[in-house]
């Protein structure tokens, strides 16, 4: 053991090495698909768009991986709202981002990009089946061993993963590129907050509350078991995995300045790759995008069986881990075979009601001591703000056209109207407690 394990750390290349494979957990389609995307519509405003997708799709995920760190597991941080809140809360997130949503969006959005490479005469379905039973049993076998997952995606294929992005970022920084025009939509106005938006639809904020135990479980296997110092190479692990994610998003996006004139009416960031790898490097940029994305897909599923495997092992022991995984594999197998249109239709409603809930839990949870001091804060404003979230979801999916007093809440035009209701909840929150506190007093 080394003086580093010794006193609780790891060493600097093991700290890397955690980092890059808590990088390619979080690094999956959308990560890949939305920045060149937002390079192309933004165009000339890029600058402040992408600052903007940093805040919530590098930002707050890193800030969920030390929220629960401080608090141990997701299922203590949301305790403190209340032990029922948090068994439901940390179940769908885990359901969200494993099964229903995520694990099949991975397999559909890889097939999607081998799509072109299928040969004439094969039908597209058989080879969607095929591709993705083939997908899930690589996925399951990978998976059967959490705790060596660090050496796998730290070692093999996370750096594998960076090397391609970089060979076409790099070969379109090279290039001299388009001349650029003025953003488009939805970046014509506010280009910020637009890209503050835009990071929402990573998801990567729900993943980060999950990741951690899995990450906390290699850190443990390198030697580091003092609670204290797992909570701090967690950290740091996200701090070097958030780094990672900065530099990359910036290079992707630039990919899709470099093109903002020609691929104007370009609709999805895969067709922006597509395009700027094939004017590079001929039709083997198809094969090269290709690989990027089915690597990217292979490591978030990996990672999201993985993790959901291992919470449900945890809450029902009965049923271990190796099943738990199977079952999960085998569901998302299936579901990943109605489309990915369909799993991105399901996934707006899912992500409205989830999201807000999981931000005040991170802010809150950042700020534990001084929300701990005054407890009743908790169930006010994760109360409130799932109210509201869950209620503006509903009505969306239900009656989309009808007009509530929701929409009048302040930022409710841009999706943020749980915003200020949150804030009243906090000031509640915190009269409520001081009440209590004078009240317990006398």
């Amino acid at each position: 053991m080394t003086t580093a394990e010794a006193k609780g750390a790891l060493t600097f290349p093991q700290v890397m090495l955690v980092g890059i494979a808590l990088f390619s957990m979080f690094f999956g389609a959308g990560n890949l698909i939305l920045p060149p995307l937002l390079g192309v519509q933004a165009a000339v405003d890029t600058p402040q768009a992408i600052a903007g997708f940093f805040v919530t799709g590098v930002g707050l995920p890193v800030l969920g991986i030390v929220a629960v760190a401080l608090a141990g597991t997701l299922s203590e941080l949301a305790g403190r709202v209340h032990p029922l809140f948090a068994r439901v809360f940390v179940a769908a997130v885990y359901l969200a981002i494993g099964p229903c949503l995520a694990i099949p969006r991975t397999s559909s959005t890889a097939f999607e990009m081998l799509t072109p490479l299928v040969p004439e005469g094969i039908s597209v379905d058989v080879a969607r089946v095929v591709f993705s039973v083939l997908f899930f049993v690589v996925a399951y076998v990978l998976a059967m061993h959490p705790g060596r997952l660090t050496k796998l995606l730290g070692r093999v294929t996370g750096p594998a993963l960076i090397v391609l992005i970089v060979a076409v970022v790099g070969s379109a920084l090279l290039s001299p590129g388009e001349a650029l025009t003025p953003a488009r939509a939805p970046y014509q106005t506010g280009a910020a907050l637009q890209g503050f938006l835009t990071g929402y639809q990573t998801m990567d904020l729900l993943a980060s509350l999950t990741f951690g135990i899995v990450i906390a479980t290699n850190i443990r296997s390198l030697g580091v078991t003092e609670p204290r110092g797992v909570m701090r190479e967690v950290c740091r692990a996200g701090v070097v995995a958030g780094v990672l994610m900065m530099l990359i998003y910036g290079g992707l996006a630039v990919v899709g300045v470099k093109l903002c004139s020609s691929l104007a009416s370009a609709t999805n960031g895969a067709e922006v790759l597509t395009a700027s790898a094939s004017l590079h490097f001929g039709m083997a940029g198809t094969v090269v995008v290709a690989a990027i994305f089915l690597l990217a897909c292979l490591n978030v599923c990996i990672g999201l069986i993985s993790c959901c495997g291992t919470y449900f092992a945890q809450e029902l022991p009965r049923v271990p881990y190796r099943a738990w995984a199977a079952g999960f594999a085998l569901f998302s197998c299936v579901v990943s075979n109605f489309g990915l249109d369909a799993i991105l239709a399901f996934s707006v409603p899912l992500l409205n009601a989830l999201y807000p809930v999981a931000i005040v839990l991170v802010l809150m949870g950042i700020a534990h001591r001084a929300c701990d001091a005054l407890p009743a804060m908790w169930p006010w404003v994760v109360g409130v703000t799932g109210v509201v979230s869950l209620a503006v979801s509903l009505l969306d999916v239900a009656a989309p056209q009808l007009a509530t007093p929701l929409d009048a809440l302040p930022l409710a035009d841009v999706g943020l109207g749980w915003v200020v209701p949150a804030l009243l909840a906090a000031a509640v929150g915190a009269g409520h407690a001081l009440l209590l506190r004078e009240c317990s007093r006398r």
